[in-house]
């Protein structure tokens, strides 16, 4: 019994004891909660215009703001967490997800102030992505500018 433990025989050691994920049940609820969180938005955006008189490109930004607000409120009770452990990936739909990802930092780390605990951890996650949509946005304008150029 001097067998050396690696890493690919303790994976085949423990394979039988994990439990076997169902692809199509999980799929299944992530498009489920998925959709209805996109057509809890969609019904939010439909009231704005409705009740406030806002035209479909107004209407955006107050339903972006209700949903990350709700999200907020949500998470900070612990209702959004038991959603994700349900829903699996369908809980991530972007604005939601994200909103989720920066209040969940921010609950976690509130024991170290307010500066160094909750701003600068819900940075880390929103640095990250304010990042990318600025690199993203800037490469997809000089492309567009470059196409536009070349074609006139």
């Amino acid at each position: 019994m001097d067998e050396k433990i690696t890493k690919e025989n303790y994976l085949s050691q423990i394979k039988p004891f994990q439990p076997k994920p169902s692809i199509i049940k999980n799929g299944g609820k992530a498009f489920i909660i998925g959709g209805l969180i996109c057509l809890f938005g969609q019904a939010l955006q439909n009231m704005y215009i409705e009740l406030f008189d806002f035209t479909e490109k107004t209407a955006i930004n107050p339903t972006l703001a209700t949903l990350i607000l709700l999200t907020a409120l949500l998470t900070g009770f612990g209702v959004y967490d038991k959603l994700g452990q349900f829903a699996g990936a369908g809980s991530i739909v972007l604005i939601t997800g994200f909103a989720n990802a920066m209040t969940s930092a921010a609950l976690e780390h509130k024991s170290e102030g307010i500066v160094l605990g909750i701003a600068n951890n819900m940075f880390k996650i929103a640095g990250a992505v304010i990042v990318y949509g600025v690199v993203a946005a800037t490469v997809t304008g000089f492309l567009r500018y470059t196409i536009k150029y070349l074609l006139s």
